[in-house]
């Protein structure tokens, strides 16, 4: 026969209660995380698929970050590139005045301020960085700012600081992506013709280019005005190119962002708790605490003692 003791009844009683008030506690957790678990333990064998979801994860949101940089300084140096570019046209049309006018009264001033201009924008910083200085960031790509001061220095090569390192981005599982350009490979060319200009203009043999101008000067500025033309053509090819890439990083961000997206409803549906259950849970947890809790009060009422008295 089987034998029933107050004992065993109690036991039997706080363990069912326990158990009800773990399942609460279980529910509570996946309501207030709106996760089946927290931690790699709570999804048992799932678990070795979850972490390479989310390592996955991890590196496409590495991508997107750096796309989403590269696009930053894409940017900046496409407004770098254009004031390059409206100051060579800027210098072009005084040239251009000069020769149809005979007269080089200004001349030599507007040289002077597109030449300064285009000295700013090679010295364009973002984020605290000189964007065409390559792995030199910290320090300005051109180190002259007037005329005079390119026609002081030994040659056009040291006005330039920048190293041969240009900006890259890691944007996919491939190589990386040259996404910098080099002050000097931008004006290099620019600059001697500058340089040209204010030497012929310094020599009294030639110059001044600051007053009526004789045929020999005329046909001097018409040369360096076909030049000028030439690098403004070769600006504009970089600033393109500059602009072709910034298309090339969006789309990739894009392609990334996307398939972040996708590994993220993957690891949601893993991982994100049903909350209708988890509420139907609750309700059921708390219902069995409130029995187990009635039966362990009934129990002092049926003792074997009170039979016995």
């Amino acid at each position: 026969m089987n034998r029933i003791s107050t004992a065993g009844n109690y036991q039997s009683a706080l363990l069912n209660l326990m158990s009800a008030q773990a399942r609460q506690a279980d529910a509570q957790n996946r309501l207030s995380t709106q996760k089946v678990a927290t931690d790699l333990a709570g999804f048992g064998r799932g678990s070795e698929s979850l972490t390479s979801m989310k390592a996955a994860q991890a590196r496409v949101q590495g991508f997107i970050t750096s796309g989403e940089a590269a696009s930053a300084r894409l940017d900046a140096q496409d407004l770098a590139l254009t004031r390059v570019g409206d100051a060579l046209s800027s210098a072009a049309g005084a040239i251009g005045n000069a020769i149809a006018n005979d007269s080089g009264v200004t001349l030599m001033l507007e040289i002077d301020n597109a030449f300064r201009d285009i000295v700013g924008g090679l010295n364009t910083r973002h984020n605290g960085d000189y964007v065409f200085s390559g792995s030199r960031a910290d320090t300005a790509a051109v180190n002259v700012a007037t005329l005079a001061d390119l026609a002081a220095a030994p040659d056009v090569a040291s006005t330039f600081q920048n190293d041969q390192f240009a900006a890259t981005s890691r944007l996919s599982e491939g190589a990386p992506t040259k996404t910098g350009i080099l002050a000097d490979d931008v004006g290099s060319a620019v600059f001697q013709i500058f340089r040209d200009i204010k030497a012929y203009s310094d020599d009294p043999a030639t110059g001044p280019l600051t007053g009526t101008l004789n045929a020999t000067q005329k046909a001097f500025l018409t040369g360096k005005l076909q030049e000028l033309q030439s690098a403004t053509t070769a600006v504009t090819t970089i600033t393109a190119g500059n602009g072709s890439l910034s298309k090339q990083v969006e789309a990739m961000t894009a392609s990334n962002t996307a398939q972040f997206n996708a590994l993220d409803a993957l690891v949601s549906k893993r991982t994100d708790a049903d909350m209708a259950q988890a509420v139907t849970d609750l309700e059921l947890a708390q219902v069995a605490i409130q029995a187990s809790a009635q039966v362990v009060s009934g129990l002092s009422q049926v003792s074997l003692l009170n039979f016995l008295r």
